[in-house]
């Protein structure tokens, strides 16, 4: 109680707290592991009758045999299906995708001849966007889709750049095409079919390796062929030749370089507040880019780096007539919903203060006071350590847990109190003495609470996961208030507390 130790704990805790509520990732819901994997087939010339019977139903109850395999369904397709995996509830992603591999390939001498090819994709759950950025010009004219799916496809290497971001996808606008239309009179008169035209654009646009040559030391890689990379070039393309003269893909063919004929269209529009209606038109072209984030990522960093990133492109590059609008910002939402959550935590602890101050006096509110911001340090750090994010299930937790750790500082604050009204002992030891007749009550109400909690640890499926940030917060901030309660209340008790005059006043026991 004279020693360093309580302060060391005390200053501590709290800086410790402070760091991990600002460095532990946000999100708005707990993460929930449930390994996903689509196996994507390929048959040509089969129907979808076919391939349903050929290859997704025996693929599906070949798939149900892996070890840990909740589910599985498929979908089938003229010429292809998609079996979904999924697996139970907690399983390791990296070994759930290990085994579809493993079972696929060890049956590699059952695979239907009709199949061409399979992949197997994973679907994470931190697919899903949290940021997704609109461009949109309001002068078509000078900008129009095609324009602005040029500038988002340009944009999309950029964002990669910024630290924590996954998987990004350029939805809407017309993307850049080369081509070709065939005209059958100039066909005819050079003898040139449109099956030659296909072959010899296909064997053109190809870069393959030609072998290695040694010098020295060194080797060189030898590469024929190139990528077609403009309209002037295929149009330099010899196609065949006739009676020895060269016949160019230009000399049969109409080149187009532009954007590729609509399969859909993507507008935005604004509502009737919005300052952007100063003309009778109300929708405008659009493309959008939407950005997810990697697995255990802060996602209010990442949405904030990215919307830093649209806010300097639109001051330094961006012109006039081109504009960004975020219509999604998870990383934003999590942040204003865990502030709320802190916000109400704060005054939860403030309230319970007062209530204390009223009851007990100041001096003995201020020793709880201390006693709860140096629990949820502890329990903050832990939560860090232990690779938990904060969100509104942790903070729901804390705020439960609010009403159960103030009970043992109450408890040893009164109980000293009530000793220090004793004063043939000294101080020091009436402390002591107060602390040492309630220990065992302290530790059996902990104990309690842990086991009150515990079921929780159990809970299956979906919940299971869910619930993990109750079930390992609230038992660790009431383990930490009785930790408290011994070590830290006693010392602060010692320095604010004084003894009472007289009997005039209650004491809560």
């Amino acid at each position: 109680m004279a020693g360093p130790l309580p302060m060391f704990l005390l200053i501590g805790a709290l800086l410790g707290g402070i760091v991990a509520l600002m460095i532990t990732p946000r999100e708005e819901e707990p993460q929930i592991i449930v390994p996903l994997a689509d196996v994507l087939v390929s048959a040509p010339g089969l129907s979808a009758q076919q391939v349903e019977r050929q290859i997704a139903t025996p693929l599906e109850k070949f798939l149900y045999q892996i070890d840990g395999v909740e589910y599985v369904y498929s979908m089938s397709m003229p010429e292809r299906c998609v079996v979904t995996v999924r697996f139970h509830v907690g399983e390791n992603r990296e070994d759930s995708l290990i085994k579809i591999y493993n079972k696929i390939f060890s049956q590699t001498d059952r695979i239907p001849a009709a199949v061409q090819s399979w992949v197997v994709k994973p679907i994470e759950i931190d697919d899903v966007p949290i940021v997704v950025a609109v461009l949109w010009s309001d002068n078509p004219h000078l900008a129009g889709d095609h324009e602005l799916r040029r500038l988002a496809e340009e944009i999309e290497h950029d964002l990669q750049s910024i630290e924590n971001t996954n998987k990004l996808r350029v939805t809407g606008g017309r993307p850049r095409q080369i081509r070709v239309e065939l005209d059958p009179n100039a066909l005819a008169a050079r003898r040139t079919a449109p099956l030659e035209v296909a072959w010899a654009i296909d064997v053109s646009n190809k870069l393959l390796p030609a072998g290695e040559v040694q010098v020295m030391d060194k080797e060189i890689v030898v590469e024929a062929g190139d990528f077609i990379q403009s309209a002037d070039e295929l149009g330099k393309l010899v196609i065949n030749v006739v009676d020895g003269v060269p016949v160019y893909l230009r000399d049969v063919a109409h080149i187009i370089d532009g954007p590729a004929e609509p399969s859909s269209y993507t507008w935005i529009g604004f509502g009737p507040a919005s300052k952007r209606l100063q003309n009778d038109q109300d929708v405008y072209p659009a493309v959008a880019i939407s950005i997810a984030k990697q697995k255990g990522a802060n996602a209010v960093w990442v949405a904030q780096e990215v919307e830093d990133y649209f806010s300097k492109l639109k001051r330094e590059i961006f012109p006039p007539e081109v504009h960004y609008r975020i219509i999604r910002n998870y990383g934003q939402t999590a942040n204003d919903k865990i502030n709320n959550l802190v916000s109400s935590l704060l005054v939860a602890v403030l309230t319970v203060v007062i209530f204390i101050g009223i009851f007990l006096g100041w001096r003995a509110a201020l020793v709880v006071g201390l006693a709860v911001p140096i629990c949820y340090g502890i329990t903050l750090l832990l939560d860090l350590f232990a690779g938990y994010t904060i969100n509104r299930v942790t903070l729901f937790a804390l705020i439960l847990a609010l009403g159960l750790l103030v009970d043992d500082p109450i408890t040893g604050v009164d109980n000293i109190e009530r000793f220090l009204k004793t004063k043939e002992r000294p101080r020091g030891l009436n402390v002591l003495l107060a602390m040492a007749e309630i220990r065992n009550a302290l530790i059996m109400s902990t104990i309690a609470i842990i086991i009150a909690f515990a079921p929780l640890h159990y809970i299956t499926g979906m919940m299971g996961p869910y619930m993990a940030p109750m079930a390992f917060n609230v038992p660790v901030s009431v383990i930490m208030s009785t930790l408290v309660a011994f070590l830290v209340t006693p010392w602060l008790a010692n320095k604010l507390l004084k003894p009472s005059r007289g009997n005039s006043r209650a004491y809560i026991t």
